[in-house]
Formats: structure tokens, C-alpha cells, sequence
């Protein structure tokens, strides 16, 4: 018996038991062949074939681990110039291309996150791919299943590791999760841009071939709701040294449609950034009794003194600035002259309008500024008789502007960054036509105006030369402008 193994010969192809010349079975040793089975190796006492089968998984299983390394190895590749430039060269070759569905990218999608999710399930039940130490572990692999996620270049469909507790967790693709953050910041831009969530759909549909639907857009935007709200009531600066105040008109179809306006007041801090204070919507015409609301919510929260109010000369505004802060100067807004200028003019005009205008409001003295605005009348009257009686009504509350210093009144008159943030408004507003509801001009205005700051904040530098007009501020209104301490 010393010669069976198992109890019986090692067999050849053929079912006969097969023998090395010599007359012993091939595949044993002398030393095997003489030595009792009980002393003899394990990987002895199998049959010739199962040995050979176990080396064959052995190799197969090196090849997919070996497989596995690979993919994680790809995501390192990705940031590559060598990757991208293959990737290029392919897309040319191969007429196919880059984006959208069946495109390079998303297959490299498709491999980039499937490998980091095999890294979450290894790093989650603690053993490689293939490894037999994941044996009676306790919780192993249990394949995968698909799931298509929409990505910022289109639908990808991933095949998801599985684990037998159903205890994995994955975070770079987590479960219930069908779009990748990228999705919804995308909506969000497009949104913040004018488009309708119809238009958003079809955009994405079109351009991505990824389907979202008109309520998965507004459950997105919706996500804004809960920002908008914390940033409406967030603590404001103490002073400022100027605060603009408008109100932009939109319609909104609650029964039927309406005008209704949103009140905007944006700040100059004492550090010479713009700071967009809120955002608040109002019930029928722009009235001073809702300014003298927003204001006092202003001074709630937090701001203690302004400067200088510029307003479009509302009437009654004057009264609500002086019951919430008795120090503040109302000026009769620069900007809102020019702009009411050019509404009686023709756009071919309004360069030359823009240029003959400046020397009136950048006059030194009111004298000086009265002769600016007979040498414009000389040269505009017969043409636009309407702008010359509108700057002779408004000239009473423009006075005060001349009394400024030439840097304090360089802050009220630069209009770049004031208009940007109303043409910004106006342009997604006009986009859309009209609102739903409340909720809905809201977040679009919201949107439009966060656009502006990326980082959310709302601030931007108001002109580049803020020290000068500091010096100025702190001689004009001593003991009012407090040094910022950043």
C-alpha cells in the first residue's frame, strides 16, 4: 500500500494508472514512494490531477489579483500628461468622443470609481480581491451589482463590490446616491444662469444623455433653501461706511401674475469690499414702509451706524433712514441718474451720453457743476429734452453729493460693481420670464448673486484704491469708521 495514494494509483489520461519507467507512478520521488502515507505531505496525498488543478486556481488567482492592482494603480494614472495625451490621440483615431455616453471619459470613469470602490470594500473587510485569507473571515466579497450614476460627462453605469453582511458603506459613491456632486452644482450654475428646470433637463438630456427630471432639478435647487436662509441671518458689520439700497421687479404667479419687488441692499465695508446685505421679497410696488422694515432687520442684525444711504429717491425713504440710523446722509443714487438718462436715449448714444455726463457728477463745486450741465444741455437738449428735465428735478437731492470729498465720492459714483450684481439679477430674471412662486424668484435671485462670489460670501473688492477713501471717510465722519481688525 505504500505505493497508492488516496488508496488507489495516480492515473494517466487514459483512467490506467500511470508509471515513470521503472515500473513506479510518476510524479513521486524515490523517498515519496518508499515513505508511509501517514508521514507523507499533504499536497502529496491528492490525486496527480487535484494537484494539478490546485496550481491552475493558484495562477488564476494571481492573475486577478494581479488584475485588481492594475485598476487601483489606473486612478493614479488619470492626473497624468501622458494619459490625457493618449486619451486625445484615441478620441481622434477612433472617431469617438470624449464625453457623453460611450465616450473615452466615461469608460475612464467607469474604471477610475470602480477601482476606489474595490479600495473602500478591501479597507472594509480587510483582505485584497481574491485573497484566501478573506476564508471564514467572518464577512467576505459577494460580487457585484449595477448601479448607473449621472456624472458631470454623462450616465455611468458601475458595478458595485457587495459584501455578505451588507454592512459596506461605500463614501465616493454612497448608496441611494444616483447623481455625483458635480450634477447638482452644474444644475445649480444653470439655474443661477436664467434657465427654467424644463430647459435645465433637456440641457443635460442633450448635451450628456443623462435624464433628469424637472422635479429632480427643483429638489436640487431646493438644497439652496436651507443656505439662503443661514446667509440671510447672518451677523452684519458694525458700520458701513456706504449702503445702497434698490429693488429689482419680478413677476410671480401666485393666481395670476404680478409684479412683485425684490429689495437688495448692498454694503462698502470699512475695508473696502462689497457685501451684499439680503435678499427680500416684498408685497406690490417698492414703498418706503418696507424699506423701513428692511432696515430695521439690517440694524437687528448687528449694524449699528451707515454713513451714507444712496437711494433712487424714493419718497418717504428719507424719513425711514432717519428713524433707524439718525446719522446717516441720504444721497440720491448716481447711478439710478445715468441709468433713468439712458432710458430716454438710444443705445447708439449712450457712450457719448456716459462721457458728456461725467463732468457734471465729477464737478468739484455746485457751480462748477451747474456749468457742466448747460454745456450738456447745449449739446443734448434739442435731441433728448427729457434727460435735461430729469437732472433739473433731481438736482436738489444731487446737491449733496458735490459737498463730498473727491474720494468719498468716488465710491458712491463707481457703478461697476453695484451694476454687476444688477445686471447679473436682471439678466437670469428676464431669462425666466416669470415665477411660480415666491420660493422660486427667490432662489433664482439668490443664485445669480452667489454666482458672483464662488467662495459664498458675497464680498468682492469695491474699487482698488481703498485707502485713500478710507483716510477720507474717517475726516469726514469722525469717530464713526471703526478699523476693521482682521
Amino acid at each position: 500500500m505504500h505505493g497508492l495514494i488516496g488508496g488507489r494509483w495516480p492515473s494517466g489520461g487514459n483512467g490506467e494508472p500511470e508509471h515513470a519507467p521503472g515500473g513506479k507512478p510518476k510524479g513521486l520521488s524515490p523517498a515519496a514512494y518508499s515513505t508511509p502515507n501517514s508521514q507523507r505531505p499533504t499536497s502529496q496525498l491528492l490525486p496527480y490531477s487535484s494537484r494539478a488543478q490546485t496550481r491552475r486556481r493558484g495562477h488564476a488567482v494571481t492573475d486577478m489579483m494581479e488584475t485588481a492592482r492594475l485598476e487601483k494603480t489606473l486612478a493614479a494614472r488619470v492626473a497624468t500628461e501622458g494619459l490625457a495625451t493618449e486619451l486625445m490621440a484615441r478620441a481622434e483615431s477612433e472617431g469617438v468622443s470624449l464625453v457623453g455616453p460611450g465616450g473615452l471619459l466615461s469608460g475612464l470613469t467607469k474604471r477610475v470609481l470602480e477601482a476606489a470602490l474595490e479600495g473602500e470594500m478591501t479597507e472594509h473587510v480587510g483582505y485584497e480581491a481574491y485573497d484566501p485569507a478573506g476564508h471564514h473571515s467572518g464577512n467576505s466579497r459577494n460580487g457585484t451589482r449595477t448601479k448607473t450614476v449621472i456624472t458631470d460627462i454623462g450616465p455611468v453605469e458601475l458595478d458595485v463590490p457587495r459584501d455578505r453582511n451588507s454592512s459596506f458603506e461605500p463614501v465616493i459613491v454612497p448608496k441611494r446616491r444616483r447623481r455625483l456632486g458635480g450634477v447638482d452644482q452644474m444644475v445649480l450654475s444653470l439655474s443661477a444662469k436664467g434657465l427654467t428646470h424644463g430647459e435645465i433637463s433637456s440641457h443635460l438630456e442633450e448635451i450628456y444623455g443623462a435624464k433628469v427630471s424637472k422635479e429632480t432639478v427643483t429638489r436640487i435647487t431646493d438644497q439652496v433653501i436651507d443656505t439662503m436662509t443661514e446667509w440671510q441671518n447672518r451677523p452684519l458689520d458694525a458700520v458701513y461706511p456706504v449702503v445702497f439700497i434698490d429693488a429689482i421687479v419680478v413677476k410671480i404667479r401666485e393666481g395670476k401674475v404680478a409684479n412683485r419687488p425684490i429689495y437688495v441692499a448692498v454694503g462698502v465695508t470699512v475695508d473696502g469690499e462689497r457685501d451684499i446685505l439680503g435678499l427680500w421679497a416684498g408685497e406690490g410696488g417698492e414703498g418706503a414702509k418696507y424699506w423701513a422694515h428692511v432696515l430695521t432687520e439690517i440694524r437687528n442684525r448687528g449694524t449699528a451706524d451707515v454713513c451714507i444711504v444712496v437711494c433712487d429717491g424714493l419718497c418717504g425713504l428719507g424719513d425711514a433712514v432717519g428713524l433707524v440710523w439718525p446719522q446717516a446722509i441720504v444721497q440720491t443714487c448716481v447711478v439710478h441718474l445715468l441709468r433713468n438718462s439712458f432710458r430716454y436715449a438710444s443705445r447708439r448714444d449712450w457712450p457719448a451720453l456716459a462721457r458728456d455726463l461725467k463732468p457734471i457728477y465729477t464737478a468739484a463745486t455746485e457751480a462748477a457743476a451747474l456749468e457742466r450741465l448747460a454745456d450738456f444741455a447745449g449739446v443734448w437738449e434739442a435731441k433728448y429734452p427729457a434727460i435735461i428735465k430729469l437732472w433739473e428735478n433731481a438736482w436738489a437731492e444731487f446737491v449733496p453729493f458735490l459737498n463730498f470729498h473727491p474720494e468719498v465720492r468716488t465710491v458712491i459714483y463707481t457703478t461697476n460693481a453695484i451694476e454687476s450684481i444688477n445686471a447679473r439679477i436682471r439678466k437670469a430674471v428676464k431669462a425666466r420670464g416669470h415665477f411660480p412662486t415666491e420660493t422660486a424668484a427667490m432662489k433664482c435671485v439668490y443664485l445669480a448673486v452667489m454666482s458672483l462670489d464662488p467662495t459664498g460670501r458675497g464680498r468682492q473688492r469695491w474699487t482698488n484704491r481703498w485707502k485713500p477713501a478710507l483716510n477720507a471717510f474717517t475726516m469726514e465722519f469722525p469717530g464713526r469708521i471703526i478699523a476693521s481688525t482682521k
